[in-house]
């Protein structure tokens, strides 16, 4: 891929992981608290959120692959790409092992699963910015 030098001005990547980082250590307080409560339902919709994120990423990487465009595209994919897999894993084990409050292991898992989706949600604003306003 010829687009992966990031030499544009639209790169915020590191303003995504810091906002998700925040949310992620903020869910995990408020869970280990007991002020939040996880359901099933919050983490089949989650996980297929992801699931639609993914296959629009697959997408959108193969078609942004031949034209060219921005440059901080591949750290942008990247990012995506962490977040939506995040996603996926953390709500795939909190559905298995089961959510309980103030458990300190459900605490960390649901810290790292807002923090995915955090990042997931973070970069896709990111690269919708890069798409849109490259090059100003």
């Amino acid at each position: 891929m010829s687009n992966c030098q990031c030499g544009c001005k639209c790169n915020c990547t590191l303003w995504s992981v810091i906002a998700a980082v925040a949310v992620g250590v903020l869910a995990a307080f408020l869970q280990i608290t007991g002020q939040i409560t996880v359901t099933p339902a919050f983490l089949w919709v989650l996980l297929g959120i992801a699931v639609v994120y993914l296959a629009v990423l697959v997408v959108s990487a193969a078609l942004s692959r031949w034209e060219n465009g921005c440059a901080c595209l591949c750290t942008l994919l990247n990012v995506l790409l962490a977040g939506v897999l995040g996603t996926v894993l953390f709500s795939v084990v909190l559905l298995g092992l089961g959510v309980t409050a103030g458990s300190v292991l459900s605490a960390i898992l649901v810290g790292l699963l807002l923090l995915s989706f955090a990042l997931t949600v973070a970069g896709s604003a990111c690269f919708v910015r890069c798409k849109v306003g490259c090059g100003n």
